[in-house]
């Protein structure tokens, strides 16, 4: 599966002393009306109806485990595709937290932030792999899960001829060309040898 692309290590001296914005404001989760709340009219994550099903199929699965995320103006800032899910399932509220003291400037990037951080994490193939089958033998639904067919597919299914392509054993040449063999070639060509007797012979007719 695809890895996450190679950064700096960091470390926590980085951040030692660094003050957290709003830190003594304590989150507090408030359920809304979905008609109240302001999609981000610039949000360029997109939601497919293939992930709003998933998402629908994970809060039916789960509940919800992470509210909406609002500006102070009721305008969405995380969970666009949580409240497309809501409306799908007919929901008429859901759990929202207004993230108070943002300037515009940190909603635009936080609506970014919030699935790109996300997208940058990878994988533990062999855990996954493990994880994934025993959930699956133990008979539970996949499709709250995340994954589609075709990847659980490719994630589960691995055995010989099914293997990473990075993993394939090197092909072993195959000579065409012998000694003597005579190729047409829009003019008579004669292989290595080409002093020997029967080549030179052959070439001639």
């Amino acid at each position: 599966m695809k890895k996450p692309g190679k950064s700096q290590a960091v470390s926590s001296q980085q951040f030692a002393g660094v003050e957290i914005p709003h830190a003594d404001k304590p989150l507090a989760i408030r359920y809304r009306p979905i008609g109240d709340l302001k999609p981000a009219p610039r949000n360029a994550r997109t939601h497919s109806e293939q992930q709003v099903a998933q998402i629908a199929a994970s809060i039916r699965e789960f509940g919800w485990t992470n509210p909406v995320l609002l500006g102070e103006q009721d305008d969405v800032i995380a969970g666009h595709g949580r409240l497309e899910a809501a409306k799908l399932l007919g929901m008429a509220e859901v759990p929202t937290i207004v993230l108070a003291g943002l300037t515009p400037q940190q909603r635009r990037a936080l609506v970014i932030a919030d699935n790109k951080l996300a997208l940058n994490s990878g994988w533990d193939d062999d855990l996954l792999r493990q994880e994934l089958g025993e959930l699956r033998d133990a008979g539970f639904d996949m499709l709250p899960i995340g994954f589609d067919a075709t990847e659980l597919a490719a994630i589960l299914d691995v055995g010989p001829g099914k293997t990473d392509p990075d993993d394939a054993p090197p092909v072993e040449p195959v000579v065409v060309s012998q000694p003597g063999d005579v190729w047409l070639l829009g003019a008579t060509v004669v292989c290595p040898r080409c002093r020997a007797r029967q080549p030179v012979t052959a070439a001639h007719g």
